[in-house]
């Protein structure tokens, strides 16, 4: 009696369970298939992370928010400049979302392979921490450049963190191509040697051995008194070139792109170098330069016969001038003892002599006053004497007033010689 009721209880309670188990199995089908889906949407927020540019043309591109907190906002506009093995990653954070606080960033990489491992976290390896700012150079990294890479970027603060924000990166894909590090030019007989050194990587390493000796260049080159739009073109994939279709003695002008062309990359031009061809010169142009040089020589010899002859006639005026002075000039500056000389100051009763001008209108005055006592004295005596005797009289009286006019003059030309003498 005792052991009949537990196959009943045992039914019943295999009923229960398995009711239960009935009841249950769709929930836990649906938290499954929440899971699954979740784990897809990650996925392809991964997948459409890939990054594609340039540097100077660096796109914005949609970003993976893996983890976080929705209250710290995360960054925007993650991207990557590179040229040849230097990475440098940027974004984009606006700071009036966390006023008055602090906000850092920490920066991490992983190679894409590694995160198919269930515990992946552990492969991270953080490249910037707490950095405040918005860049972060991969180049001491040193990525290997036929890989793949997941680059992530965080905000964070003294107490929250935002959610991962996370991009694709390939090198080989994805960074840019320098052009080339130098070129040099050199004239040989007329043609024109180009010699053209790869870009390197940021350990001065060739970037034609990452490339697989798939590096090839092209050259331009043109005339330098011409435009570059009329450039010719030569594509090579060695470093020494030759042209050879080149005019002598002439200015030629020479730049170089780097080309990848399994991701048709294409770098800018090098610097622009110009250089001279050699070569034996023309004879029109001999004869051109003989012209030229016969032509200066005769305008510098006409110059320089201008000159001397300037020089000659202005010593000839200055030693020997044209007009002389008169003779009793002469004569004074010629005799030493009648020289002017300079008084001594000790003798003041030398230096100051008393000067008599003797005026000429005076002088005539007194011959006038002198003639008219003459005339009033012959015309006295004439009225006592003849008519002959007056005519007689009057013409004496003119005849002596020709000689007193005479002497008055002589006695002014001894006065004058003798102030003259005396000064």
């Amino acid at each position: 009696m005792t052991g009949a009721p537990l196959p009943v209880l045992s039914t019943r309670t295999a009923a229960q369970a398995y009711r239960h188990t009935v009841m249950k199995a769709p929930r836990c089908f649906g938290v499954c298939l929440v899971l699954l889906a979740g784990v897809s949407a990650a996925g392809g927020a991964v997948g459409a992370a890939e990054y594609s540019g340039f540097p100077g043309n660096s796109s914005n591109q949609s970003s993976a928010v893996l983890t976080g907190f929705a209250d710290l906002r995360c960054p925007d506009n993650v991207s990557v400049d590179s040229l040849n093995t230097r990475y440098v990653l940027r974004w984009d954070w606006p700071h009036e979302s966390a006023v008055n606080q602090t906000v850092t960033f920490t920066v991490q990489y992983l190679a894409e392979r590694l995160s198919r491992k269930a515990s992946h976290e552990k492969y991270w390896t953080s490249m910037c921490v707490d950095v405040l700012e918005h860049r972060c150079d991969f180049t001491a990294a040193e990525l290997h450049y036929l890989a793949l890479y997941l680059l992530r970027v965080r905000a964070n603060t003294s107490q929250r963190s935002s959610g991962w924000v996370q991009i694709r990166f390939c090198p080989d894909k994805h960074a840019a191509l320098g052009p080339p590090s130098s070129v040099r030019l050199r004239s040989v007989k007329g043609h024109l040697e180009i010699i053209i050194t790869d870009p390197v990587t940021s350990s001065n390493q060739s970037m034609k051995t990452l490339l697989d000796n798939n590096l090839r260049y092209l050259i331009q080159y043109w005339r330098r008194s011409e435009e570059p739009k009329k450039a010719k073109v030569l594509q090579t994939e060695n470093n020494v070139v030759m042209l050879t279709d080149l005019d002598r003695q002439t200015w030629y002008c020479v730049r170089v792109q780097s080309r990848y062309d399994f991701y048709n990359k294409i770098s800018v031009f090098s610097d622009t170098h110009c250089t001279r061809t050699e070569g034996q010169m023309p004879y029109w142009q001999i004869f051109l330069y003989f012209l030229i040089s016969l032509l200066l020589s005769f305008l510098l010899v006409v110059l320089l016969s201008f000159c001397c002859y300037k020089m000659f006639t202005l010593l000839k005026n200055t030693f020997c001038p044209a007009i002389q002075l008169p003779d009793h000039i002469q004569e004074l500056w010629l005799s030493d003892s009648e020289k002017p000389q300079l008084l001594a100051p000790e003798s003041p009763e030398s230096v100051c002599e008393l000067l008599v001008m003797v005026s000429a209108e005076l002088d005539a005055v007194a011959v006038d006053e002198h003639s008219n006592t003459e005339d009033q004295d012959s015309s006295t005596h004439g009225r006592h004497g003849s008519g002959d005797s007056g005519v007689y009289s009057t013409e004496e009286d003119s005849g002596h007033r020709s000689d007193l006019q005479m002497s008055s003059r002589k006695h002014r030309e001894e006065l004058h010689d003798g102030t003259l003498l005396e000064l």
